[in-house]
């Protein structure tokens, strides 16, 4: 059930990035010129994720157990700490300079887009270093 649940909400966000341009490098990299071409798109779909966000929080609050696990997995603390700004910084850097976050980075390597191949494995490279550290392996 958990795995049939988990590829419907992929291919819900996939098919929202796809719809909304959210998979178009020049698209992020216009909304990151704010001193050139601006394209504020990102900020309305940024925005209008934050709706349906509010109220699945709403709902969650009033949830004994999700409907597809045994508990809630959050996180158990709110502390912002270094690890957690790095990663931040990392995610920001990369996706700066890449144009696309890893979710739509997935979605075009996935749809064989013509993302580059640099920007493929720059993706891999630091999802795994970000698993790495994550797990304290250092």
């Amino acid at each position: 059930m958990k795995a049939i649940l988990a590829l419907i909400s992929g291919m819900l966000f996939g098919a929202g990035l796809a719809i909304s341009g959210m998979a178009d490098p020049a698209r992020v990299h216009s909304f990151l010129d704010l001193f050139g071409r601006w394209d504020p798109t990102l900020a309305f779909v940024m925005g209008g994720a934050i709706i349906p966000m509010a109220i699945a929080w709403i709902i969650q609050r009033r949830l004994e157990r999700p409907l597809a696990d045994a508990a809630f997995n959050l996180p158990e603390t709110r502390e912002l700490n270094g690890k957690l700004a790095l990663g931040a910084i990392l995610f920001g850097m990369g996706w700066g300079v890449g144009g696309l976050c890893p979710g739509p980075a997935s979605l075009s390597a996935a749809a064989a887009s013509t993302l580059p191949s640099w920007s493929r494995a720059r993706t891999t490279t630091i999802s795994r270093a970000g698993r790495w550290w994550a797990q304290g392996e250092r």
